[in-house]
């Protein structure tokens, strides 16, 4: 297993699933969570590429936050790589709403603000 230690080491690469390969249960699953919601929103308003994980503003831990992405990463919503000693994100916009036409749309229009 490769070296994951937090002193710099290297870790594995992200899994990312392929929305094609997602339920809708998978999907709505991981966009019932508030920390998940704010997490897609914050990455709609944003450039591919250009928010690492520790840029988002959520009342979550690290650890959390690393599960969080992961349950994006699986739903087909989130690809990550790494980028020197960051981890950088981007919504999977275009091949989500292939697969799920008009749910991102629903889920990020202004008036569903919590």
């Amino acid at each position: 297993m490769p070296n994951q230690a937090a002193g710099g080491g290297h870790r594995a690469a992200p899994v990312h699933t392929d929305p094609d390969d997602v339920s809708v249960l998978t999907a709505l699953s991981a966009l019932a969570d508030p920390v998940r919601i704010q997490l897609i929103r914050e990455l709609a308003g944003s450039a591919d590429w250009t928010r690492s994980c520790g840029s988002f503003d959520v009342p979550v831990g690290k650890a959390a936050l690393s599960h969080h992405f992961s349950v994006l990463r699986s739903a087909g919503l989130v690809e990550q790589r790494d980028k020197g000693p960051k981890r950088v994100n981007r919504l999977r916009r275009g091949e989500f709403d292939t697969r799920f036409p008009g749910l991102l749309d629903l889920l990020l229009r202004t008036d569903n603000a919590d």
